[in-house]
Formats: C-alpha cells, structure tokens, sequence
C-alpha cells in the first residue's frame, strides 16, 4: 500500500511537471515575435544560366482561405488531416494509430504528420531525416499552432505545397492545371488538385493520368467518409471529363529536389546569413546546376533501373577546371524518398580507391612497369594471418606491372603496393586532393573505409584537373531580394599533385576498358566498351554491399554509387546500374562536344610496351601499347616473350 501511494505521488509530480513546463513553452511561445508566414523561407534558386527552378515559399500567387474553393478546402482535410481543427498540431490519435500500423505489417506504411507539421516541414526547405531537422519541424508546428488561427494555417499550407511540374500553391496550380482561379474550382477539379501534393510526380494527371484518376478516387472517398459530399456527388465528380490547361515542363525531375536540397545545405554549411534570418527576409541562390546535365542523368537512372527494385543511387558530375557541380542525384526518386545519399552517406569505395594509391607510388619511385608477384598470398599482420583474395579468386602466378594491376583491379598488387610505401604515404596523398578522416590500415588499398560519393569524385577531380585542386561547390552567388549581394564564390585553386603523374595515371586509367590488354583476365570495365565514344580515364569498384564507378575526361568528372540503405548485399546483375548510369550520362551529354583528353607534358615520353609485363616491346611481342613514362624512368629490359597465338 506504501509502495503505491508513492508510486501515485511520483505520476501525480510527473503530470504537474509535464503540464508546467508545456505551459511554460506555450508562453514563451506567446510572447516570441510573431512569424511572418508569408515571409518565412522566402527562396528562389537558378541554374547556371539564371533560369529558376525552384521558388520556396516566395514570389506565388497568394490567395486568402475565403477565396479558396470550399471543395478544394474540404478535401484537402478529408485526405491529409481529418482531425486539423481539433488539435494542437500532432495528432495524438492518428500517431498511435499508424504506430500500430506500421508495427504489424514490419515497415513503414502509414504517416501521422499533420497539416501544421507538413507546412511546417515546407518552410524548412530541407527534406533530411536528423532529429535536429525533426525537432525544428516540431518546435515550429507548435510556434505556429499557438500564434495563428487555423484557418491561418490552413491557408499558409494551401499556399506553400507542391503540386507537382514546378508549381507551388493552390493558385498557381488552378491556373496552370485549369487555367482559372482556385475559388472558380469545380469539385471534380477539386479532387483532382488535392491528390497531387501525396506524391506530385506520380499523381499529377499532365504525368501520369491513370495515377491521377486512382488518387482522384481515393479523395472522394474521403469526402463521403467524411460526409462533405454525397457518394452521387463523388461519382460524377470522378467521371467529369477534365481538360488540362498545363504541359509537363522540362524542370519536372524526380532528381532536381536533391540538388536543391543540396543547395540549402551548402547554404547552412557556409554560414553566410544571420539566425533566423529566412524567416522575415527574401533571398535568391544562383547555382552551377546545368539543367541539360541533370536532364541527361535522370533519364540515365531511369533508364537503366528497373521498377520495384530498392536499390538506390547517388552522383555527381563536377566540371574540373573550377569545381562546379552542375548535377546530382541524391536517389532515383525524391517523392518516395527525401534522404540524400550525396551529402549524408558514406560507403565502402571498394577499388575506385587504388588510383590514388598508384598515384602515391609513382610519386615515390614506382612506374607503370614496376612488377609484384600477384599470387595467392596470406600476409602476416601483427602476428596475425590476413588472407584477401583477388576478385574470383584469378591469379596470374607470375610478377605482373602497374599497369596490368589497375585494368585488372589486382588486390595482392595493390596491398603489396601500399606496404613497400609505408605508413601514411597512402593516406597523406588522399589529405591532398580533399579526402581527410582516412587511417592507413591493411585492407585500405582494396576500399574498405567508407568515404561519401562527393568526396571520392572530387578526388578524382583533382587527378582530371592535372593536379590542380578546387573545392567543389554548388552556390556561385547569393543576394538579398533587393539584389545587394551576400555571398560570392572565391576560387582557391591549388597545384596540390605532380601534373606529369596525373597525366601518366590517366593514361593508365583509360587502360581500364582497352580489349588489347585481354590476357588470363579482362580489365574490369571492358563491358563498358561499346558504349564509349569518347577517351576517359575511368575505374569501378565494389564491395559485397557497394557498387561504384568514377570516371573522367578533361572536362568533367563523374561518380556513381549504387546499393540498398539497408547495407543488404548485391545481388547478381546490379553493379551493371552504376556502370550504365555513368556511361549513358557522360555519352548523352557529350554527344555534340569534341573529344576532350590532354596534351602530353614535356617531362613524359611514351614507350612502346608489352603491357602484360611492362617489358620494351619488340616485332615478336604479344602484345604492343604506348605507355607513358617521366623521361628517365622507361624500362630497359626487352620482351623476350614471342607471340605463340
């Protein structure tokens, strides 16, 4: 009996504290100034040639909630929040519900976000799932709910969401789908409209008008549920025939969001604006994006990417000489999943690591004809026995060069490699072109540390750039609404490697899809072979979880990783994605340019070869290749090996 009047006393304090410090915030909340929501988050992003494509919560038609078709309206609820006129911002039944919901059926099948929470997460611009951006979006919901009427909030929402083709708000939306005012909307229209914002790409009816009409459906549903309308109504709602006034426009990209979202964070990165700046103040962003570029990558990743599959994608493609990224795909789709796995992912890297290594020792003494015994071989480690294994387990048995040890991807070559360099040789040329938090350890060579697809691909850049080394960035200028400008990109270029070693790691590189270096194996993106038009310096790597590819030409660098959140292993036929999806891109968007590779340095010379030993070739030689040499360092040995085919 004592123990239970103490366990009422602590639940009875517990309620009392609860209740304290929510009215505590209630009043703080009141007495903070009011935010502005036709203000807040007032953005507009360019391209590289000052073209919009996006507009955050500024520069819309705004229309009052008066003014707004009751249909529109009473739909609107009837599907996104049913209970928004009773509560306080978080629906309390509908989060226990869906929790239940998505418990039984083992994954997440049913949201709780209210209208409050949505329009809040809209002003917010970013789409990441931290708790921190989690715990913003509530704070805000409930700075809102306390400060504003919910009509008020309800006509915000109406102004601010998607509707899919580039349009934000009812009005703008009216206009472009029916070419009317949002108060002149039929129910038909109605229905139409609010069945967009779920899932703009798929329900938008100029997309995709069986989607549309399935959502249509499900929305006057949920208005007879809710009985705003009659079912009659509902089907000759569904069965008016609608004519669309709107063409689906060039910026409708599934991909564009995830540049802009990363757009926002460079913008939060570079701490240029004040706190709480953006939630009274006007601001436009002029990025690198090349809409063409974007273009040729979406349809990349939708063309080769079959429905259905989980499996998700990331990229970018740099432009060398300044560091511009001028596309990006944080995943295939952004309508179903917002996280972006260019700025907030870090991966295995698999083998697309090793040229950076080779970089490291060519630097220090080695050429592309320096030979290691590229066998089964265990490697004492601390008194302990490390056993890797070359990919499928082939072996020459023989001393095999540099440059057979890169087209084949060789991981006894590289491991032997990173060893004879020593402690942080590896790692300190990795600090050089901007990949930083690497330890040395055995296995670094064959990509076993987790690096993010943008910091790998700017490393490459720096090897395509000759050596030099720029930041790589998205947002070129930012001004105020008043065009004073805030912000403004400064190059940082640095000479930070050896150009003539770049210049032969290139060429070393292009090796990796050359059929004449066909011997007891094949280079390992051969496959990619009749796709190519033009000369790039390309490598793959992969790991059971991890498929990669990062390639160059003079120009522009290009990296590609593919794989499932859940870290489950590749399955057979999936490292094909990131290799199509990096040649179809690069292909499409160079079709019309000239083929861009570079001059040979004064300090390079280019020996005639046997590339399968790295000996001086003779008339009697197997094989016969250009390689390239620092004057001084050619090999001397002649190929004694005689063509036996």
């Amino acid at each position: 009996m004592k123990k239970r009047k103490i366990l009422l006393k602590i639940f009875v304090f517990m309620c009392f504290f609860i209740c304290l410090l929510f009215s505590l915030l209630y009043l703080f909340l009141k007495l903070s100034p009011k935010l502005d929501l036709k203000k807040a988050n007032n953005v507009i992003i360019y391209d590289k040639d000052d073209n919009v494509i996006f507009k955050g919560n500024g520069d819309k038609e705004w229309i009052s909630l008066k003014n707004i078709d009751k249909d529109l309206i009473n739909a609107t609820i009837a599907t996104e929040d049913k209970r928004f006129y009773g509560h306080n911002g978080f629906d309390y039944v509908r989060i226990i519900k869906s929790f239940f919901n998505n418990v039984s059926s083992g994954g997440i099948v049913e949201g709780a976000s209210t209208i409050t929470q949505q329009y809040a997460r809209n002003l917010y611009l970013t789409f990441d799932r931290t708790y921190k951006r989690k715990f913003k979006e509530a704070y805000l919901a409930l700075r809102m709910e306390v400060n504003y009427s919910k009509d008020e909030i309800l006509e915000g929402y109406l102004n601010t969401i998607n509707y899919g083709n580039g349009v934000f708000g009812i009005e703008n939306a009216a206009h472009y789908y029916f070419n009317k005012s949002a108060s002149n909307l039929s129910l038909a229209e109605s229905s139409m409209l609010a069945g967009i914002p779920k899932y703009p790409q798929e329900y938008s009816p100029i997309n995709n008008i069986e989607s549309a009409k399935k959502r249509q459906r499900q929305i006057l549903d949920n208005m007879v549920s809710c009985n705003y309308i009659t079912k009659k109504d509902a089907d000759e709602a569904y069965n008016e025939e609608l004519v669309y006034y709107g063409k689906k426009e060039t910026l409708d990209m599934t991909t564009l969001m995830y540049y802009k979202d990363a757009v926002m964070d460079e913008l939060y990165d570079l701490d240029i604006l004040p706190k709480d700046y953006l939630e009274s103040n006007s601001i436009k962003i002029y990025t690198n994006l090349d809409i063409k570029a974007q273009e040729q990558l979406e349809n990349a990743v939708k063309n080769n990417i079959e429905e259905g599959t989980d499996i998700q994608v990331a990229s970018v493609l740099i432009e060398n000489s300044s560091g511009k990224i001028i596309a990006l795909t944080g995943g295939k789709d952004y309508e179903k999943s917002q996280f972006n796995r260019v700025t907030s992912s870090k991966r295995q890297v698999g083998s697309t690591i090793k040229p950076f290594l080779y970089y490291a020792a060519l630097e220090n003494g080695f050429t592309p004809s320096s030979l290691f015994l590229s066998t089964n071989t265990s490697f004492n480690i601390g008194n302990e026995l490390y056993n890797p294994s070359n990919f499928a387990d082939i072996y020459p048995d023989r001393k095999i060069p540099m440059i057979l040890a890169l087209a084949y991807s060789d991981n006894i070559y590289a491991l032997k490699t990173n060893m004879f360099l020593g402690d942080n040789v590896f790692v300190d040329t990795l600090k050089k072109v901007g990949i930083n938090s690497i330890e040395n350890n055995v296995s670094l060579p064959l990509g076993t540390s987790e690096i993010s697809i943008k910091d790998l691909t700017t490393g490459y850049s720096v090897l395509a750039n000759e050596g030099k080394k720029n930041d790589s960035y998205l947002i070129r200028t930012v001004k105020d609404n008043n065009d004073n400008e805030l912000y403004n990109h400064q190059d940082n270029e640095k000479q930070v490697l050896d150009n003539n070693l770049t210049f032969i790691m290139s060429n070393l590189l292009n090796n990796c899809y050359d059929a004449t270096l066909i011997d007891y194996n094949e280079p390992t993106c051969l496959s990619l072979r009749p796709k190519l038009t033009k000369t790039y310096a390309v490598k793959t790597g992969s790991s059971d979880t991890d498929s990669l590819i990062v390639g160059y030409n003079k120009k522009y660098t290009m990296g590609v990783w593919v794989g499932y959140d859940d870290n489950r292993k590749l399955i057979s036929g999936d490292t094909k994605y990131s290799r199509n999806i990096w040649a179809d891109t690069l292909e499409n968007y160079l079709r019309n340019e000239e083929d861009s590779w570079y001059e040979k340095p004064q300090n390079v010379t280019a020996v005639l070869v046997n590339p399968l030993n790295g000996k001086i070739a003779t008339n009697a030689s197997k094989r016969k290749k250009f390689i390239y040499y620092l004057k001084g360092t050619e090999p001397k040995e002649i190929d004694n090996e005689k063509d036996t085919d």
